[in-house]
């Protein structure tokens, strides 16, 4: 009788530590996609803002003769986003595209009748309104970063995590240039 209670004891003992393993790596799954996830959610307004960007041309072209130049290399970073689907390599050519855009906004301050032009004003909003939708999504995949990086390093979590190759994934950053920005004048 006391081998039986042993046994069973042995049992729920080694069931308890399975269920407890299970847990922790169906854990680690979910940091894992939700980073995915939430970068997903940040692509959908990149892919917004790029799409944007030929009517924005459009509109300045009309409006002016224009710095060909900048207008050029805003269209070659549109193609190279669109084109890649290295993560690390959208963040840079993201943070290109919103460079070139607010050289876009910071010439047209040379042009009167473009900083009236209701398309013009309306793009504007368009991209601005964009611009605090990423900047919402970025907080957020942060967040879902540093709980990725948090989970990947608890014991007995490493453990799993590094048997299954997962590493600390890097954050979005802020430029010190993205920071200066002044914002859209008229």
């Amino acid at each position: 009788m006391e081998k039986i209670v042993a046994l069973i004891i042995f049992g729920l003992i080694v069931l308890g530590i399975i269920s407890y393993l299970v847990g922790l790596y169906n854990r680690l799954i979910m940091l894992k996609n939700n980073i995915v996830k939430s970068f997903a959610n940040i692509d959908v307004l990149l892919k917004q803002r790029t799409d944007e960007i030929p009517n924005l041309i459009a509109v300045v072209k009309e409006s002016e003769r224009y710095e060909s130049e900048l207008l050029s290399k805003l269209t070659q970073l549109r193609t190279d986003y669109l084109n890649t689907v290295d993560i690390e390599k959208k963040v840079q050519l993201s943070n290109d595209i919103e460079k070139a855009l607010k050289s876009v906004i910071a010439v047209s301050e040379n042009y009167p009748d473009l900083k009236t032009n209701a398309a013009f004003i309306q793009l504007q909003k368009r991209v601005s309104d964009l611009e605090d939708q990423i900047a919402d999504r970025r907080e957020f995949y942060n967040e879902s970063v540093n709980m990725y990086n948090i989970g990947i390093a608890e014991f007995p979590a490493v453990i799993f995590a590094r048997m299954m190759g997962y590493k600390e994934k890097s954050m979005l950053h802020i430029s010190e240039e993205e920071k200066k920005y002044d914002g859209v004048k008229f």
